[in-house]
């Protein structure tokens, strides 16, 4: 697999991702339009450090020290992409942070595994009004 940094250019194809997994989710609020996800991801990619692979099949995006966004399309779960994301992500950082739902066993499960460990839980303190979990990965020295 190839990554590279997203453009603008890739934010419709971005936030498709985004919006279907939203769409597929069925504990998932929709509290915006698929208009409004693509919006999202534009201002991660003006904003933000975001990449994609060569087929646009997932993203991910890092703010300083902050992953606000790591969305695959369905086909691309469970094949590495993921994980090499994230590692993307980590790059040149010493410690990640991020915020993903309690009910989303998949993600918490995944992020367990490349090292993350769990800081703190809320009941929703979020739009969702969803239970959360931050979870926060260190480098190992």
């Amino acid at each position: 697999m190839s990554l590279r940094p997203a453009s603008l250019d890739d934010a419709p194809a971005l936030g498709t991702i985004l919006s279907d997994w939203i769409d597929e989710t069925v504990w998932m609020p929709r509290l915006h339009s698929r208009a409004e996800d693509r919006g999202f991801v534009e201002g991660l990619i003006r904003d933000a450090e975001v990449w994609t692979d060569e087929t646009r099949s997932g993203f991910v995006a890092r703010s300083g020290e902050e992953v606000p966004a790591l969305y695959l399309a369905p086909g691309a779960r469970g094949r590495g992409l993921g994980a090499e994301l994230l590692n993307a992500a980590r790059t040149r950082r010493e410690s990640l942070g991020l915020w993903t739902f309690q009910a989303n066993s998949r993600a918490v499960a995944f992020y367990l595994r490349e090292g993350f460990t769990e800081a703190h839980r809320t009941e929703g303190d979020n739009a969702e009004g969803l239970p959360d979990i931050r979870l926060i990965w260190r480098r190992a020295p």
